[in-house]
């Protein structure tokens, strides 16, 4: 279409002319042209079109009127009006010329006339190129000069005359299309617009629209695949506007929001896999702002990227609630953790507490950055048995030879000798599934080194804040149940209903509640708390990492363990199963020396994440 308008202003090579004769007055109805030079006439305008547009009346010799006559009615029943010597409006007008009171040259002049309206007017609305208008234009040629004051010539002129416009408008809005300029003011398609407004049956206006559209379309395309979606919306709400066409339109958003897609597809997986290494964290917050710059709002994968970013930022690997252990070497598992999520709690005792002392005041907010993981239960004496087996430690107990014992016949604790991690609350060979006892804070730790070295992962003992806010597992009452008297089987304490193997009760209880322990109970026997773990406010007291400090004055404020190197006096929290009431409440803390030992206290560890 491009290269047949381009072809609109060339010059086509004029065609022979016969030679010049004389040409006598026009005969009645046709108005005689003004010679240019003798016996041609010409269209006056653009010299470059009037080798194509000129027309010369050819030199027509009659001998036989009658035969000439009967060749002009063959003429015109064949559509052959006025090219040649031997067509039907030459011939007639030498007839005319030669025997202007014939009566049958005036009927058929004015049906070669109409003839030819009809020849023209059929060129004219078949003009898809260049080649049909120039057909029309000549033709028109031809009518200005022998019939200009008809009322239908004139018609006609005046629409070749729109059809000319069209045509130039047309090229000037192609070419405007290869310069680039699309659809600002006075570009291509504002020459369109103007050419099919001029003659709305042109095609190539439409054609150049489409034109226009479809550049507009690639470039949104492009913009989209360079992840300027914005951009890309706003070229295509410019090709909405060039012909509104809802089909085609349709297809190019549906590409835009593919790329789209595929863009945050891709990004998505790339940052998921870089959260499989923690150091890939940054790559991932990085893929997510290129997410969130091209995705809508409320993208369901930059939701879902956003969420495991939030998540492996507090917790690694691993997700909040979820339960876990680690391998050994030997394939067999380590203590069962539960993952407990980030926040924040107020540690320590309010002023009006009833029972609260002031080592456990200011009450003041802990909070955690990263959430970590908890060993479920207390550590029991079979896994602490594999870490002695392994490593042919000995505890503290065992190399001194005695630990502190409860007394089932007097009911007084005591010191006994032979007693170490492998008894019992009452000195007696302990079950595997009872917590271990009669440990120090350094077998504790002693224990974690070696279970770090075995798993390749960090394991300690919490720090005094991160057991606290485990034991409150989101509550703040004044025990870990809340404020009232302790729900059924909620923990092994000292209950008014419990009794030792000789019958005797406990002094200091809640009146109305058993637990069917006296000692120690296997850990886990007892409801989880909100955040999964078992026996946190009974059963066995634990070790904590802290160094003892009178109250929480400069205290941490992101829950680290307060540690003064070399302290020999470590804290222990949480009640036991000789724990009255005021040991019970959440606040409450307790120091001992670091070489104590005794059935009432063992551990629990945290894990890094």
């Amino acid at each position: 279409m491009v290269a047949l308008l381009v072809a609109c202003g060339r010059d086509p090579a004029p065609p022979a002319k016969p030679a010049a004769k004389p040409v006598a007055a026009a005969p009645a109805g046709v108005v005689a042209p003004a010679p240019r030079s003798e016996g041609e006439v010409s269209i006056q305008g653009d010299d470059a079109l009037a080798g194509v547009l000129s027309w010369s009346l050819p030199e027509v010799k009659i001998e036989h009127p009658a035969r000439a006559r009967a060749e002009a009615r063959r003429a015109l029943a064949n559509g052959d009006l006025f090219e040649t010597e031997h067509s039907a409006i030459p011939l007639l007008l030498a007839l005319r010329k030669l025997q202007p009171d014939n009566p049958d040259d005036g009927p058929l002049l004015a049906k070669a006339r109409s003839a030819l309206l009809a020849q023209a007017n059929a060129a004219l609305g078949a003009s898809e190129d260049p080649a049909s208008l120039r057909y029309a234009q000549r033709m028109g040629t031809v009518l200005r000069l022998l019939w200009p004051a008809d009322h239908d010539v004139q018609e006609y002129l005046e629409r070749v005359d729109r059809a000319e416009r069209a045509f130039d408008m047309i090229a000037r809005g192609f070419a405007l299309l290869r310069a680039g300029r699309l659809d600002d003011p006075g570009g291509a398609l504002a020459s369109f617009r103007a050419a099919q407004a001029l003659w709305p049956a042109q095609i190539g206006a439409g054609q150049g629209m489409a034109a226009v559209e479809a550049v507009l379309i690639a470039r949104a395309q492009t913009q989209a695949l360079a992840g300027d979606f914005d951009t890309a919306g706003m070229t295509l709400e410019r090709a909405r506007r060039v012909r509104d066409d809802a089909r085609t339109l349709a297809v190019a958003k549906a590409r835009v929001e593919a790329t789209r897609a595929d863009s945050i597809r891709r990004l998505g997986d790339a940052g998921m896999m870089a959260l499989a290494d923690p150091a890939g964290l940054q790559f991932a917050r990085e893929r997510l702002v290129d997410m969130l710059r091209i995705a809508r709002p409320g993208d369901r994968a930059a939701v879902v990227l956003r969420e495991r970013i939030d998540v492996v930022s507090h917790y690694g690997l691993f997700y909040p609630g979820e339960v876990f252990s680690d391998q050994m070497p030997d394939g067999s598992r380590a203590p069962s953790l539960v993952v407990l999520r980030h926040g924040s709690f107020m540690m320590g005792a309010a002023a009006d507490e009833p029972g609260a002392s002031a080592d456990e005041q200011p009450r003041h907010r802990i909070e955690f950055e990263r959430g970590f993981a908890m060993t479920r239960h207390e550590i029991t004496v079979a896994e602490f048995r594999r870490f002695v087996q392994a490593t042919g430690y000995a505890t503290r107990a065992s190399q001194r030879g005695h630990s502190m014992i409860y007394d089932v016949r007097s009911g007084n604790f005591a010191r006994v000798s032979g007693v170490d991690w492998r008894s019992g609350y009452d000195g007696q060979p302990a079950a595997g599934n009872l917590p271990v006892v009669h440990v120090t804070a350094w077998d504790a730790e002693a224990y974690a080194a070696w279970l770090s070295a075995q798993t390749d992962a960090h394991y300690r003992l919490p720090s005094e804040a991160e057991f606290e806010y485990a034991l409150r597992s989101g509550g703040q009452g004044r025990f870990p149940w809340g404020n009232g008297g302790p729900p059924a089987g909620v923990d092994n304490f000292a209950g008014g209903k419990d009794a030792s193997p000789r019958g005797l009760h406990w002094n200091n209880s809640f009146p109305s509640y058993g637990d069917g322990w006296w000692g120690p109970a296997p850990v886990g026997s007892f409801a989880r708390n909100a955040f999964g773990l078992f026996d946190m406010g009974g059963n066995v007291s634990e070790w904590v990492a802290d160094c003892w400090h009178k109250g929480y004055r400069r205290a941490p404020a992101n829950g680290a363990a307060w540690v003064n190197p070399g302290c020999r006096t470590r804290m222990y929290r949480g009640g036991s199963w000789a724990s009255g009431p005021d040991q019970l409440r959440s606040a409450w803390r307790v120091s001992g020396g670091v070489d104590i030992t005794n059935s009432r206290i063992g551990f629990r560890l945290v894990r890094q994440l």
